[in-house]
């Protein structure tokens, strides 16, 4: 079967295989790739902006007028004031390459006045490519994908991001991630966000929530859930997510049952329920203190 993608698409997949190809190439040579850190827990490499450049380098040859947003270049290149910005994440995973676990990936999306159109996800250690235009479907390689069927969320399989940054609300997550993991068929941590939503979108698994995401870290893989029939927003529901750092996607059977567990842990949410929250992780903080005091009293 031979895909009939939309020129701007196939521009994007000559530009996440020129990446994918330097990402291969240092992948050989794990051990010689310099790597520095931006902040705790927060990777970048030479291979990152060797990619990043390349991308970059594709696209404004193609589209000279088209504006760009990368991760490690922010928006330097490119024009800027365009109504066309291509959103860029050269190496989403970028932990799991430096350790040479084989789960990242190239992320390339096109907004047009803001909201996405075009997306490329490209998995250089597997050769799968990720590809969607708006009103036109979600496909991997030359085949139409779609979000999952299940519809129970006892059934679903759910994957996540664990937070890693200072300033991260380590105790509240903790505590989604029990109300997730008590009513689903498991959790996972794969460890790069992009992939995440493709593989919702391919429907191996049924859901994903992160919080503190960029927007680059999710652009082109939330059009690949919409355009496979899935349901993208933040944790109360609302679709407006891309620059709100927390996203939650799914097939929408699931997403309305996540929404209803998460909704209460969005900083969107109404006052009263937040409010309930801090009071139960007081309660649950006071119990802690009191069990351990229990302990050591029995220990004496």
């Amino acid at each position: 079967m031979t895909l009939n993608l939309h020129p701007m698409v196939n521009v994007a997949i000559k530009a996440a295989r020129t990446a994918g190809n330097i990402i291969n190439r240092a992948a050989l040579d794990i051990e010689s790739v310099r790597v520095s850190q931006k902040k705790a827990n927060d990777f970048v490499t030479e291979v990152d902006h060797a990619a990043e450049q390349a991308i970059i380098e594709t696209l404004l040859t193609a589209y000279p007028g088209h504006g760009i947003w990368a991760e490690e270049s922010g928006k330097e290149h490119g024009a800027k004031d365009s109504e066309f910005v291509w959103i860029i994440d050269p190496l989403d995973g970028t932990t799991n390459f430096i350790h040479g676990l084989p789960v990242y990936c190239v992320s390339i999306a096109l907004a047009v006045k803001g909201k996405i159109e075009q997306a490329v996800v490209y998995d250089p250690t597997r050769n799968d490519l990720f590809t969607a235009t708006k009103g036109r479907g979600a496909y991997l390689n030359d085949r139409r994908i779609r979000v999952s069927k299940r519809t129970q969320l006892s059934e679903a399989l759910i994957s996540t991001g664990f937070p890693f940054r200072q300033g991260d609300n380590f105790n509240q997550y903790l505590q989604m991630m029990g109300d997730v993991m008590q009513r689903t068929a498991g959790l996972r941590r794969p460890g790069s966000a992009a992939l995440d939503l493709a593989y919702v979108a391919a429907g191996y698994t049924e859901g994903f929530f992160e919080l503190g995401l960029q927007p680059w870290d999710v652009a082109a893989g939330s059009l690949l859930v919409t355009e496979a029939g899935g349901l993208v927003g933040n944790f109360t529901g609302e679709a407006e997510f891309l620059e709100q750092n927390e996203i939650l996607a799914g097939s929408p059977r699931v997403y309305g049952q996540m929404v209803n567990i998460l909704g209460k842990y969005s900083k969107f949410a109404p006052a009263g329920e937040k409010a309930a929250l801090r009071q139960a992780a007081a309660a649950q903080s006071d119990a802690a203190v009191e069990d351990s005091g229990s302990v050591g009293d029995a220990l004496l």
